[in-house]
C-alpha cells in the first residue's frame, strides 16, 4: 500500500493508534505523524566492556546470551524477562517487561549489540529495554557495532502511552509505504539553498546515519517552513493588493486640509513619512492593509485621526476599535477635541460599547447605520451582528494583539473591501513582523512629539534591602506634595484568590528557566488599598482602586476622576497598560514587576512622562539576581527604547510566547523553524518567496511550491492567513 502526505492516519497506523495519536498530539494525517520530528539525538555510546561501563550513561557493548527467564511480575498483571549477557570481562543482565516473546530470540549462545542507559540492580548493572541487534557473521560482528554505537539515536516528544520507541517504530513504518512527496524547490534552489530533496530530508531526520544528516535535514526543513510561510502570507498580500475598493483621495479644502491648518504643533518627520504614505495608499483603487508600529505617546492616533479624515471627506465611514471600553472612550474624547466643534458636528465622533444603556446603544447605533456619524469608536459591540455601518471603508484596530482574526476579519467583511490600518504601542522585531504580521505592509513611527520631560526608572529589590519598599511609599507621597499623581500596579485584584501554586504537568522548569511551581502574587489591588490605608504617608492621599470585576461604567467613570486630579493614587491592576492618558500622573509604581514582560512593563511605565511634568517608575521585585525574572526588570530600567527591549524580550522569552495563539495561522505549521535563531534564514526565505511571486500570485509557474503550500498549511491555517 502506498501512502499520501493527506491521508487519514487510521489508514496508515489503524483506527486505535490513530486515535492515540490525535488525543495526544492532534495528529490527523500520515503527514502530521512523520512531521512529528524528534526533539533530540543520542548516541549508543562507543563499545566499551562490561566492567568498564558507566552507571548513569548511555553504552554499547557486544556480548553473548549467557542464559534467560521469564517470570511473572509480582504487583501487576504481566511477565518479566531477565536476560544475562556477558563478554570477557563481566556480566550484566537485561530486563524487558510484558515482552516475553524476546525470549525466542535471546537464547543462550546469540551473540549481538546491546545498548541502552547503565543502570544498576542489586548490585548488578543493567539495561532496560535496551536496543539490540543479533548477528551471525563473526567477521562483520566489530564492523557493524560501532557503526550501530555512532549512529544518532532519535528521541520523539512521547507520553507514558506512547513512547519514543513506539512512535519510532510506527515513523519507520509509514515512511517505508510513503508515496510521492511535494517538493517546494527546483534543483536550482536546492543547490543554492544547500538543501537536499525531501523526500532525503524526512528520510535523514527520523533515520540518520551521521550527525551530518542531522544537520542536512533539519536545514532543508527549516528552510522548507520558511518559504511555505513566507509564500502564503506573501500571497496573501498580492490577493489583498488585486481586490479593488474606492479610493479615498484628499481634496483640496477638505476635512483634512482644514484639520492640518488648525494643528497648533508641527507633526514629527516620522509621522509625516508615515502619513504620506499611508495618504497615498487610501487614494489607491486597491484596499490598503497596513501595520503602523510606534513607542507609546509617538502619536500614532493623530496619524489614524488624518486618516480617518481623509476617508470621511467622501462621505465613507471609518470603525476605530478599541480593545477597552475605558480606551475607547477616552479615544472618542480624544478625536473629539482635537477635530473641535465644527469639526465633529459635521463627522459626528460616535461611541458604540457594550456598556451603553439600551436606548444610548439604540440612538449610536441609528447614527452608524444611517451613515450620519462617519467616525465610529468602540469596542467588540462593533463586531455586533446589529451593528450595521452605511458605507464602511475604513477600519482602524488599536492595540492589534488583543484581537484574534476572527475578530478582524468579522469587522473588515462590514464594509466592501475597506481599508485597514493597523495600530500597535508593542515595537515588534523585523523577524516577528515577518512571520506574524508578514501579509501587512509595516511602518515604524520612532521619532517622539517635542516637549516631553521623560522618564527615570529604578529597581527596588525588596527581597535584598526591605526598607526600600517603604522608601517607596514615601516617593509616592513626595510626588503628590508636588501636585502630581501616582499609579500603583499590582498583579492580581485579590493576592488570596490568586494564591493557588501553579505547576506544570511535567514539573520541569518553565520557558525561562524558573520554577513553575512558584506560588501566586504577594501583592492584589484590595491588600495593596488596604495596607496603604494604613500607612502613615499614604493614609492622608485620596486613593481609589481599578481592575476588571468592576463594570465599564465604573472604570471609566474612576479614570475620568483621575484624569481631573480629584484622585492622587490609583491602585489597579494592567486594566490601566493600554491608552489611559493622564499627563499630570509622573509616577508609575509596579509591584512584583518580574511577574510581568518586558513589553508590558514597557507599556505599563509609557503612561507616565507623557507631557512636561518628569515621569519616575518603579520596579519593585523580590525576584534574586541572576535569574530570568530578574534580568527582565534590570533590562527594562536599563533602556527607554521599546525597539530595543523587544529585541531584549525577543532574547528572553520561550519561542512558543513569540508568536502567539494563532495571529497568522501559520503557528500550527511551524516544527522546527524558529524566530529567533533563524532571523537570516527566514529573511531568506521572504526573498524566495518573493522572487517565486513575482509576476506568478496563483503559483501556477512554481507547482511545486503550490503543492506544498497546499499539503502543509491546512485548510484552518489558510483561512487565518486570509484573515489576518
Amino acid at each position: 500500500m502506498t501512502l499520501a502526505l493527506d491521508a487519514p492516519l487510521a489508514e496508515a497506523v489503524g483506527e486505535k493508534l490513530a486515535k492515540s495519536l490525535a488525543r495526544a498530539f492532534q495528529m490527523e494525517s500520515v503527514g502530521d505523524l512523520v512531521s512529528h520530528y524528534p526533539r533530540r539525538y543520542a548516541k549508543r555510546g562507543h563499545l566499551t566492556p562490561i566492567n568498564e561501563l558507566p552507571v548513569g550513561q548511555p553504552a554499547t557493548i557486544i556480548a553473548k546470551v549467557v542464559r534467560s527467564q521469564s517470570r511473572p511480575m509480582q504487583n501487576r498483571r504481566g511477565t518479566i524477562l531477565e536476560v544475562v549477557i556477558g563478554d570477557d570481562d563481566g556480566e550484566m543482565s537485561l530486563t524487558f517487561f510484558g515482552q516475553a516473546w524476546r525470549e525466542r530470540e535471546l537464547v543462550p549462545g546469540a551473540r549481538g549489540i546491546f545498548s541502552g542507559k547503565v543502570g544498576e540492580y542489586r548490585e548488578q548493572l543493567q539495561f532496560s529495554h535496551p536496543d539490540y541487534k543479533l548477528f551471525e557473521d563473526e567477521l562483520e560482528a566489530q564492523f557493524d557495532a560501532e557503526e550501530f554505537a555512532e549512529r544518532p539515536v532519535p528521541f520523539y516528544p512521547a507520553t507514558s502511552t506512547l513512547p519514543t520507541w513506539k512512535i519510532q517504530h510506527l515513523i519507520e513504518t509509514v515512511l517505508a509505504q510513503l508515496g510521492d512527496i511535494t517538493e517546494p524547490f527546483d534543483a536550482d534552489t536546492r543547490a543554492e539553498q544547500k538543501t537536499l530533496t525531501a523526500r532525503d530530508a524526512l528520510e535523514k531526520i527520523h533515520r540518520p546515519r551521521t550527525d551530518i544528516d542531522v544537520h542536512q535535514a533539519r536545514h532543508t526543513l527549516r528552510m522548507h517552513e520558511a518559504v511555505v510561510m513566507q509564500t502564503a502570507l506573501l500571497q496573501q498580500r498580492w490577493f489583498v493588493r488585486a481586490m479593488s475598493t474606492t479610493p479615498r483621495r484628499a481634496q483640496p479644502g477638505g476635512l483634512l486640509e482644514r484639520f492640518d491648518r488648525a494643528l497648533t504643533f508641527e507633526l514629527t518627520p516620522d509621522q509625516q513619512t508615515v502619513g504620506a504614505r499611508v495618504a497615498d495608499e487610501l487614494g489607491d483603487a486597491a484596499p490598503m492593509n497596513r501595520l503602523v508600529q510606534g513607542e507609546v505617546g509617538s502619536g500614532k492616533t493623530l496619524v489614524a485621526l488624518r486618516a480617518m479624515l481623509q476617508v470621511a471627506e467622501s462621505g465613507g465611514q471609518c470603525a476605530l476599535i478599541a480593545p477597552t471600553e475605558v480606551l475607547a472612550g477616552q479615544h472618542l474624547r480624544s478625536i473629539t477635541k482635537m477635530l473641535g466643534p465644527e469639526t465633529s458636528a459635521e463627522v459626528m465622533p460616535t461611541l458604540l460599547t457594550g456598556q451603553m444603556t439600551a436606548p444610548e446603544r439604540r440612538r449610536a447605533s441609528l447614527r452608524v447605520a444611517s451613515g450620519q456619524s462617519r467616525i465610529v469608536v468602540g469596542t467588540h459591540a462593533l463586531l455586533s451582528d446589529k451593528t450595521i455601518f452605511a458605507n464602511l471603508a475604513f477600519v482602524v484596530v488599536d492595540e492589534q494583539h488583543r484581537f484574534g482574526v476572527e475578530q478582524r476579519e468579522t469587522l473588515r467583511a462590514k464594509g466592501n473591501n475597506p481599508h485597514v490600518l493597523v495600530l500597535t504601542a508593542t515595537p515588534i522585531p523585523r523577524t516577528v513582523a515577518m512571520t506574524v504580521f508578514g501579509d501587512l505592509d509595516v511602518s515604524t513611527i520612532r521619532t517622539m512629539p517635542a516637549g516631553r520631560a521623560g522618564i527615570q526608572t529604578f529597581v527596588a529589590p525588596i527581597a535584598e534591602k526591605p526598607a526600600w519598599f517603604s522608601r517607596v511609599w514615601q516617593r509616592a507621597a513626595e510626588e503628590v506634595d508636588k501636585g502630581h499623581q501616582v499609579f500603583v500596579v499590582c498583579p492580581a485584584i485579590d493576592a488570596q484568590d490568586a494564591a493557588e501554586p501553579v505547576i506544570e504537568d511535567d514539573g520541569e522548569p518553565g520557558p525561562d528557566g524558573e520554577d513553575t511551581a512558584r506560588k501566586g502574587p504577594r501583592f492584589g489591588v484590595e491588600q495593596v488599598a488596604a495596607r496603604l490605608a494604613r500607612e502613615p504617608v499614604t493614609a492622608k492621599l485620596r486613593m481609589q482602586t481599578l481592575h476588571g470585576r468592576m463594570t465599564g461604567e465604573e472604570k471609566d467613570g474612576i479614570m475620568r476622576a483621575f484624569a481631573r486630579g480629584e484622585i492622587d493614587l490609583l491602585i489597579a491592576t494592567t486594566v490601566i497598560e493600554v491608552g489611559v492618558d493622564v499627563p499630570n500622573a509622573s509616577t508609575m509604581i509596579i509591584l512584583e514587576a518580574d511577574r510581568f514582560g518586558v513589553s508590558q512593563l514597557h507599556q505599563l511605565r509609557g503612561r507616565v512622562g507623557r507631557s512636561g511634568v518628569p515621569g519616575l517608575c518603579l520596579l519593585v521585585t523580590d525576584a534574586m539576581p541572576g535569574t530570568p525574572a530578574r534580568e527582565r526588570v534590570e533590562a527594562v530600567a536599563a533602556t527607554l527604547d521599546g525597539f530595543e527591549l523587544a529585541e531584549v524580550d525577543l532574547e528572553l522569552r520561550g519561542e512558543g510566547d513569540v508568536l502567539g495563539g494563532a495571529q497568522s495561522g501559520a503557528r500550527s505549521s511551524l516544527k522546527l523553524l524558529r524566530v529567533i535563531k533563524d532571523a537570516a534564514l527566514i529573511a531568506r526565505a521572504r526573498d524566495i518567496a518573493d522572487d517565486a511571486l513575482a509576476g506568478d500570485p496563483a503559483l501556477e509557474r512554481h507547482p511545486g511550491l503550490a503543492a506544498a503550500l497546499q499539503d502543509r498549511l491546512g485548510m484552518e491555517e489558510r483561512a487565518a492567513l486570509r484573515k489576518n
